[in-house]
């Protein structure tokens, strides 16, 4: 941007921190060290006035952003990297977009890769007044749904929700190695921490830390493999991945937790989400030898009383 900009605090926008307005308007390769220094020497003013970078903003507030630059060259890199900036909505409500994020997309960007939901958002809502943030996460090899806040109002409802683990329902579907020899419903309970590993990195394992606990009912049992459905009541990190895996049933895909490796990737699909007052559902589409006739799939989540 060559030019003071001016902006008034649209409704979608009001209630955030002014360091957090700003980061969601300026391009995402301004760092925050950048935004900072704008608000401690006065560039950035709120009505006229200097403030605090943790100033909340209110409705109708005028934003003064100061004139800065970012090189051409490394934003049409981005554009590069993610080649596209499409993504698959399968559900919309107040404030809300809901996604289908594929296998092997992140929801943030790292180290090493820019692709990532969030930069597609930033991207395909550009003029937006706020810009669409995820409201929770999914690992990078999990498919399914994940909500979006298209306002701040309610991406704040919608982390309160997350935190309070008996607000809602977390669905997931996930072919696992091997046959699963119970029949109905089985409640795992186990604690689960991280563990550090001779090469850096870390894992989850159980047998202590946090309580994590879900409910699993089998949909399909063969000699070689199972098709589970796992209902969270809490929400641990890789919970699910950890936990299958510790009974000797890895997720199909997850070479993280000892599951073979498979051409389609990890088989682990959040397929729904169910809130005090909408409920969004997404069917995996997985390919042979996984892949699931729908209506036989919906028949026998019916049958276990799983869709509501």
């Amino acid at each position: 941007m060559g030019q003071v900009e001016f902006v008034t605090v649209t409704p979608e926008e009001a209630g955030q921190k002014l360091l957090q307005f700003l980061q969601r308007r300026v391009d995402n390769d301004v760092p925050k060290s950048a935004v900072m220094r704008w608000i401690r020497t006065g560039q950035v003013r709120v009505n006229k006035g200097r403030v605090k970078p943790f100033v909340r903003l209110e409705q109708g507030d005028l934003v003064r952003i100061p004139p800065y630059s970012v090189a051409e060259a490394a934003a049409e890199n981005v554009k590069k990297d993610i080649g596209s900036v499409d993504v698959t909505i399968v559900g919309e409500a107040d404030g809300l977009l809901v996604l289908h994020k594929p296998a092997g997309l992140p929801v943030q960007p790292g180290t090493g890769h820019t692709d990532a939901v969030t930069t597609r958002l930033k991207l395909k809502y550009a003029d937006a007044p706020f810009c669409p943030t995820p409201a929770h996460r999914l690992d990078k090899n999990t498919s399914g749904l994940l909500l979006i806040a298209t306002s701040y109002a309610r991406l704040q409802q919608l982390h309160e929700l997350f935190r309070n683990e008996h607000a809602l329902g977390k669905h997931y579907l996930a072919w696992v190695e091997g046959r699963w020899e119970h029949e109905e419903t089985t409640k795992l309970y186990d604690q689960i921490s991280k563990q550090s590993q001779e090469n850096g990195k870390e894992r989850m394992e159980t047998g202590a830390g946090k309580e994590a606990l879900c409910s699993v009912t089998p949909l399909l049992v063969t000699d070689k493999k199972s098709l589970l459905h796992v209902s969270l009541q809490t929400g641990r990190t890789h919970q699910i991945r950890v936990q299958l895996s510790s009974r000797n049933h890895p997720i199909i895909g997850d070479t993280k937790y000892n599951g073979s490796s498979n051409p389609q990737g990890m088989l682990l699909h959040a397929w729904r989400i169910v809130l005090p007052d909408e409920v969004f559902t997404c069917l995996p589409v997985w390919k042979r030898p996984f892949d699931v006739e729908r209506n036989f799939l919906e028949k026998t989540l019916r049958l276990h009383h799983l869709e509501n």
